[in-house]
């Protein structure tokens, strides 16, 4: 549980760092401004939104030194692993390739098999999605239907 007097602290410790008064953090992040004033005179506690939108906001603010005053502000330089991409999956895959080109040896025939049983474990591990082998009294798939954020869906339906 985030203790509010301290994580009070914590963001006037962030308001201070970036200038900012209490009425332009809050224009910058996107929420009312009386949301704000309440939560830095202690009547509020904060949201999970209200939190995820200070990291989108600020990526120099460590999620769990904002939440529980464990780590740095603003983030230490070496923990942030840089790449194009933002995926996780694509941030293992590049730390597994520089493993892969250190370790390379012309002689060594296995080093490769291995490092790609290594690489394929990692994507299994820690991708998004699953492949469920079929039973033999599995149904027929009758429609998919996606919703959006909007209100919106779409449906689809096997040929």
């Amino acid at each position: 549980m985030v203790n509010t007097e301290d994580f009070i602290k914590r963001l006037e410790e962030i308001l201070e760092y970036y200038g900012l008064s209490a009425s332009g953090f809050a224009d910058k992040i996107s929420v009312q401004r009386s949301s704000l004033s309440h939560l830095l005179s202690g009547r509020n506690k904060p949201s999970l939104d209200f939190i995820l939108k200070i990291i989108d906001e600020f990526p120099e603010v460590d999620l769990y030194w904002i939440l529980n005053g464990k780590g740095t502000f603003p983030k230490s330089e070496n923990k942030i692993i840089e790449n194009n991409s933002s995926t996780p999956i694509s941030k293992i895959e590049n730390v597994v390739e520089k493993k892969i080109e250190s370790n390379s040896d012309l002689f060594s025939q296995n080093v490769e098999s291995e490092n790609t049983a290594v690489k394929n474990n990692l994507e299994e591990k820690f991708s998004n999605t699953q492949n469920f082998p079929q039973t033999k009294n599995s149904s027929n798939i009758e429609r998919i239907v996606v919703f959006y954020k909007n209100g919106s869906f779409k449906e689809y339906q096997p040929e």
